[in-house]
């Protein structure tokens, strides 16, 4: 057995809560803002053209995409 104790949480998780109190803290100027909300838009918009999903559904996912895709960079 080891002595260190294994991470009761994925690396992405605290990435993520991270990233997003530092864009909660620093707004537009956070250098995760503008992709974030440039992929809320473009889900948002596919939202509305796809008749599977609303233009809600279509916001958080591109926002979630998109701060994914920053956080594993």
């Amino acid at each position: 057995m080891s002595d260190q104790e294994p991470r009761q949480t994925p690396d992405w998780v605290e990435d993520a809560k991270a990233e997003i109190t530092g864009m909660a803290k620093e707004g537009v100027n956070h250098p995760s803002t503008a992709p974030v909300l440039t992929g809320a838009a473009i889900g948002a918009v596919a939202g509305v053209l796809l008749p599977v999903i609303s233009w809600p559904v279509g916001l958080a996912v591109g926002a979630g995409f998109a701060l994914y895709q920053r956080i594993r960079k």
